[in-house]
């Protein structure tokens, strides 16, 4: 789909569509480390979470 965007987009505006190519990856980099902290931060709330539900998990998977 992205592709095809794109071509349409080169047909009508070739400079613009040249100028895309040439800066999507510029933007890519320039937005992974936050990519890369909210990857961290999302893991520390996993954390949290598990431990805060441990007690929880415990208590309930005890057998009768």
């Amino acid at each position: 789909m992205n592709v095809l965007l794109w071509l349409i987009l080169f047909v009508l505006c070739w400079p613009l569509a040249i100028l895309f190519v040439v800066l999507y990856p510029l933007v890519w980099l320039l937005l992974l480390p936050f990519r890369l902290v909210g990857v961290a931060f999302a893991g520390v709330f996993e954390l949290l979470k598990a431990v805060i539900f441990l007690p929880a998990r415990l208590l309930g998977a005890r057998p009768r």
